[in-house]
């Protein structure tokens, strides 16, 4: 009864809802895919410092994790 065709299978969810969930979902990240690709270079001009900004708050995260640890 465990088996993972039959979890997806949900007695909620007719076979009609079920494969137009899984059509829009392909559609949508191909889509996605399309217009993430097309808008790159914008990006990449407007967008240069964010790996900084991103460098930052994770460093921030581990900052506050080491001192919540060392004051313990």
């Amino acid at each position: 009864m465990s088996h993972p065709l039959l979890l997806l299978k949900d007695p909620m969810f007719s076979d009609g809802q079920i494969t137009f969930g899984v059509i829009f979902f392909i559609a949508f990240c191909i889509i996605i895919s399309f217009m993430y690709l097309r808008d790159k270079n914008l990006h990449t001009k407007n967008y240069k410092g964010v790996k900084w900004v991103l460098v930052g708050f994770v460093s921030f995260i581990v900052l506050l994790v080491i001192i919540k640890f060392t004051l313990k």
